[in-house]
């Protein structure tokens, strides 16, 4: 009998046994006991979510994984945990997911307690709500303990998270020789920047003309975050000139992290919930300078507002369309990150090329790739592979096939031939009936209810023949949809708007482009242009290879 194993370590692990404490040490508590059991663990199927809170359900990588290994049909027979709160600590989420794993007939152990969890009669349900109960309840607990620790600890000037820029964090001992809290100390190098920043803002230069002043500089920076490149950029700049602490005042519980369902979801507090201390200790800007910045800011914000008659014009909003195709599609490969579109004349014309973001914004010190490759070859990069990969003769035929099929499709009415030949005689009928409604005498009212009946007759025949005309009239043929496909790439820089979508699917990841490192004449040879296509979603039931193809001037990357 195959098993699978799920771990899970709480961002929270106040309570909780060493035994729990490690992922690794959970795995192999599951291996022993899936040992003694006679089962045997597939490699394959040991899942584990690392510092993710048990109210977390749709950010659970490992979870998410699990879930999805249960259709069509699950792989294993047996999933062993340490204990049911390993699955999750929201009552109605872990219960839903129990559900799914033994509709899938995969058997639930935990070893703990070497107990079975099964739902086969309601007193075993009521024990199970009882359960997720208890544990929702003991996360809400240890949130709890953790927010009056925190605000213990905000009152007292103490941290309450990680290192700030311009502070280094000192441990503090207590009686017994183990740390009792943690102290901010001025580290002054930082400092100095910090200081640098607002006298450059006090002065007029921007936020972006800052950056480059100091990146070029040298100038201490915050540390990297994801990989990315440790300078400075124009959001860390904005935060230094907003941070509090820097005019000595420790601000804490702006924000709200988790939503009543315990999940990430970061919120504003009101302002009465917001905890303000006085630390003049921590003072690194002087009070006259942060007010003379932060008037200078306002007064800046309100000529730009009055300018654009109060509307604050930023970037465009998620799902605006852009004039190019492959617009935040695009990774630089030296540095990871997003390559822009930066646009040149050239005459009449202007040229779309893509441009390296970390280095427009923060200098060499953040990236050193300076080269722009164009656009438009990048475009016929994507739109080869996609040509040599996707749009293959075999997938072509089909899809017209499927296209013939959706427009000719008709239901099971009558023929046009037909309809008009009814519609002919009705007409034929009615003239006669009025020739004779014409003469009648007291028989005038039942002529009269056999035309109202034909009337309505031919109005539905006449709605009907439209139908057809208008269905026929869509139908097109198979030449001429091929012929379509031929202008394919005309057709999709044409509808921007609707090719979009399209390439996104198509894209599983983001396309990295690597300028080759430049000559001594400072020239680059050329690009790698690294893409991963996948038809999932797009053709069901097709297995088609990953590719991609270049022009000349890149090289491509398998």
């Amino acid at each position: 009998m195959k098993a699978a194993i799920y771990a899970r370590k709480s961002t929270d692990q106040t309570g909780l046994s060493d035994d729990q404490r490690s992922v690794a040490r959970q795995v192999e508590h599951a291996r022993a006991f899936a040992a003694s059991r006679g089962w045997t663990v597939d490699d394959a199927h040991v899942y584990v979510d690392d510092g993710i809170s048990g109210a977390e359900f749709d950010r659970r990588p490992a979870f998410l994984r699990l879930m999805n290994a249960l259709k069509p049909r699950a792989p294993f027979q047996v999933l062993v945990m340490s204990e049911e709160s390993r699955l999750g600590r929201e009552a109605i989420e872990t219960a839903y997911a129990l559900k799914q794993l033994l509709t899938a007939t995969v058997r639930v152990w935990f070893y703990l307690d070497e107990r079975e969890r099964t739902l086969d009669s309601p007193t075993e349900k009521l024990l199970m709500s009882v359960s997720a109960f208890a544990d929702e309840v003991e996360r809400e607990k240890a949130r709890q303990r953790t927010y009056d620790a925190m605000i213990r600890k905000a009152r007292a000037g103490h941290v309450t998270g990680g290192r700030t820029f311009g502070y280094d964090n000192l441990d503090v001992l207590g009686p017994d020789g183990r740390r009792s809290h943690v102290e901010r100390r001025i580290n002054e190098r930082e400092a100095a920047v910090v200081r640098r920043i607002f006298q450059l803002t006090a002065d007029g230069y921007g936020r972006a003309r800052v950056v480059q002043i100091l990146n070029a500089d040298g100038a201490p920076a915050p540390r990297a975050q994801r990989g990315r490149p440790t300078a400075w950029c124009p959001s860390s700049v904005h935060e230094a000139l907003h941070r509090e602490l820097y005019r000595g005042v420790i601000v804490w519980n702006r924000t709200r992290k988790r939503d009543q369902w315990g999940r990430q979801r970061q919120k504003d507090r009101s302002a009465d919930e917001v905890l303000r201390v006085d630390a003049p200790a921590l003072r690194i800007v002087p009070e006259p300078l942060w007010l003379e910045v932060h008037d200078r800011l306002a007064r800046r914000r309100a000529l730009y507002l009055e300018s654009t008659g109060g509307k604050a014009h930023g970037r465009p909003v998620a799902g605006t369309v852009s004039r190019y195709l492959l617009t935040g599609s695009v990774t630089c490969g030296c540095c990871r990150g997003t390559l822009v579109v930066r646009t040149r004349a050239h005459g009449r014309r202007r040229d779309a090329r893509l441009e390296c973001w970390h280095y427009r914004t923060r200098g060499r010190r953040a990236c050193w790739n300076r080269f722009q490759p164009s656009m438009r070859a990048l475009e016929d990069v994507v739109l080869d592979a996609i040509e040599g990969e996707i749009l293959r003769p075999e997938v072509v035929d089909r899809a017209i096939a499927y296209a013939q099929a959706a427009l000719s499709a008709t239901d099971d009415g009558p023929k046009p031939a037909d309809v008009a030949q009814e519609l002919a005689q009705l007409d034929a009928e009615m003239a006669r009936l009025a020739e004779v409604a014409a003469v009648a005498g007291p028989g005038i009212g039942a002529i009269a209810e056999a035309l109202r009946t034909r009337q309505a007759r031919r109005a539905s025949l006449q709605a009907q023949q439209a139908a057809q005309k208008t269905q026929r009239r869509h139908v097109v043929a198979p030449e001429a949809l091929r012929a379509r496909l031929t202008d394919w790439r005309a057709l999709l820089r044409r509808n921007v708007a609707e090719a979009r979508p399209v390439l996104d699917a198509l894209l599983a990841e983001r396309i990295v482009v690597t300028p080759h490192r430049e000559t001594e004449h400072g020239e680059v040879t050329g690009f790698d242009v690294r893409l991963s296509l996948t038809t999932r979603g797009i053709l069901e039931g097709i297995a088609l290879p990953q590719g991609v193809a270049s022009p000349t001037g890149f090289e491509p990357v398998f």
